[in-house]
């Protein structure tokens, strides 16, 4: 340890300052792209993040090397409210009550927060982050989507990535939806579940069903075109 001015030993006194100095930018950085990026979604540049909050972007940087490791900041507690879901949405016995339950709870969630519906609706390639959710989510629905069936209130055949493939678009529109009316997305959910209910087996569905290994790479288009 270098001698202090007086010439006896320095102390780490200045450290904790410091430190404090670091965590208190850190979490302002945080503060300031969660709120961008309700408002606006995750596009929003990195560099705009840092003005916002008064830090220059060597800061940022320092901080959150890649726009992933900013997300994966803000959303950590993403995989826990979604858990949340999943656990009231299968402890519930009725089965398509579950089901409906459980997407309206995720509707809910997404339709005040621009970055939470960019989140979700993104594709999984290259983030653990991000397939690690999609994973989660696509368990959930194939276990309510089992239930439901068993119970005789979901048509059978209908599978998981049915549902998925169809309540993205979906999501995806809902920041225009809740521009209009902040409930705007109920109507046409409500009438997405409802294809979904048992019928007579007179018409049944055509073609084959989307593989969950071709999800992401339909999203992808989806989100592109």
């Amino acid at each position: 340890m270098p001698p202090a001015p007086n010439g006896s030993p320095a102390t780490p006194a200045t450290a904790p300052p410091r430190r404090r100095d670091a965590a208190r930018n850190r979490q302002l950085l945080v503060d300031t792209a969660r709120d961008l990026f309700a408002r606006e979604g995750l596009g929003v540049p990195l560099d705009r993040i840092a003005k916002a909050a008064g830090i220059g972007n060597a800061t940022l940087y320092r901080h959150f090397p890649t726009r992933e490791a900013l997300i994966e900041e803000i959303f950590a507690d993403t995989r826990t409210v979604f858990a949340e879901a999943a656990a009231g949405a299968l402890a519930d016995p009725d089965g398509w009550r579950a089901l409906c339950g459980y997407f309206e709870r995720i509707f809910t969630l997404v339709a005040g927060d621009r970055g939470l519906n960019d989140l979700v609706t993104a594709t999984a390639r290259d983030s653990r982050f991000l397939a690690e959710l999609s994973e989660r989510n696509a368990a959930t629905v194939a276990a309510l989507v089992v239930r439901a069936q068993e119970q005789h209130s979901l048509r059978t055949d209908v599978t998981t990535m049915d549902l998925l493939i169809l309540m993205g678009p979906l999501v995806r529109a809902m920041p225009a939806l809740t521009e209009q009316q902040p409930n705007g997305w109920r109507r046409p959910l409500a009438l997405l579940l409802d294809a979904f209910r048992p019928t007579d087996g007179t018409h049944p569905l055509p073609g084959a069903p989307l593989g969950p290994e071709r999800l992401e790479e339909a999203f992808l288009n989806l989100w592109e075109a």
